[in-house]
């Protein structure tokens, strides 16, 4: 059975899709763009504090759930620019233990929602 994951401390779904859905012990979240969850605007001002609110919409979607990044097993990261691979991974990976850290790909695509630079989403298991 699923359950519906929620938290207004990460951006509202701006489609037909939720932040995360939980099935037994595995969440499943949705892409994270840097919108700023009280305003819902784009946190742009350069690709470490792009990703860092990603990353801080994600630490937010997790709490709900009861879980920490020590839960996440595999990350996506999508990409509009390769140039930006290490300033992003930076930033990511100050957020993992480098010993736990979870398996993951990175992939620069064509567009993103809102032309950000960054999206990023999670599998966690309790």
């Amino acid at each position: 059975m699923k359950k519906i994951i929620f938290t207004e401390n990460a951006p509202a779904p701006i489609g037909p899709y939720n932040q995360a859905v939980l099935v037994g012990n595995t969440l499943y979240t949705s892409g994270q763009i840097a919108l700023d969850p009280k305003t819902m605007a784009l946190v742009l001002d350069d690709i470490e504090t792009e990703t860092q609110q990603v990353m801080e919409n994600m630490k937010a979607v997790l709490a709900a759930a009861d879980m920490t990044f020590e839960n996440v097993v595999k990350t996506t990261i999508f990409i509009m620019n390769m140039g930006d691979f290490a300033r992003i991974n930076a930033v990511y990976g100050s957020y993992f233990d480098e010993a736990s850290a979870p398996a993951r790909e990175t992939v620069q695509v064509a567009c993103l929602p809102k032309n950000v630079n960054v999206e990023i989403s999670m599998i966690a298991v309790k």
